[in-house]
């Protein structure tokens, strides 16, 4: 059956590319941006997660348009990269407003749908960061840490009532994100992944597509690491 699907930070990179995976499964898929805009296939909305009233218009939108939403997946995120004794509180704060309070945000409005509906999918997007941990990024590994306290305490409360929440933690994945990486930088933490590469945006979406699949029913509070087994053990 087709599904209400919301991808926040859906416009490109890993975010489009779950787009596209849940819309080629048959889902009714909306996705957002700052700026609203992306690609024509999807309905796009304008939604900055620090904003309380643009992540309420955008569902307003999305559930005008395609009906209540079933599947969201929570991907916008933000880099403020500096080692601590140069990191400001605002390049911490700003971090964690986005990466963790603006998926506080989207899941509180969507859980309100789904609660009714005796059904969902909650899927965060978090990082290999927040298991093993990165020097220079103690803000973007606390705020994708604690996308899995978050998650995991959703999964205790919604689950009676059909949602499942879950975690996918990629490892440095071919975004433009990370290509604005220095090659060195780059090349250092290739050495680290015992795969040997970076991945590619459709293998998080893959991870993704499962999770938000029925096939997943009885998988929640899960943390998947899709992370060529950089932070094995954690």
């Amino acid at each position: 059956m087709s599904r209400s699907v919301l991808v926040i930070g859906g416009n490109r990179g890993i975010g489009l590319a779950v787009a596209n995976q849940l819309a080629a499964g048959g889902d009714r898929v909306a996705v957002t941006s700052r700026g609203g805009d992306g690609p024509d296939q999807f309905l796009c909305v304008p939604c900055d997660v620090t904003d309380p009233a643009q992540i309420d218009a955008a569902f307003d939108t999305v559930e005008a348009e395609h009906g209540p939403v079933e599947v969201l997946v929570v991907n916008a995120g933000i880099t403020r990269d500096r080692l601590l004794l140069r990191m400001s509180e605002e390049d911490f704060t700003a971090t964690l407003e986005t990466n963790l309070i603006g998926a506080f945000r989207a899941a509180k409005r969507a859980a309100r749908g789904m609660l009714r509906l005796r059904r969902g999918r909650l899927v965060f997007i978090s990082s290999a960061v927040a298991l093993a941990g990165e020097a220079g990024q103690s803000n973007y590994a606390a705020s994708k840490a604690g996308l899995i306290g978050f998650a995991r305490s959703l999964a205790r409360e919604l689950g009676s009532r059909g949602i499942t929440v879950n975690v996918v933690a990629p490892g440095l994945t071919e975004t433009d994100m990370t290509s604005a990486l220095p090659a060195e930088r780059h090349e250092a933490i290739i050495a680290q992944v015992p795969l040997g590469r970076i991945a590619q945006p459709n293998e998080i979406a893959a991870a993704v597509r499962f999770v938000a699949s029925p096939e997943a029913a009885y998988i929640t509070g899960a943390v998947i690491p899709v992370d060529g087994g950089v932070a094995m053990g954690h």
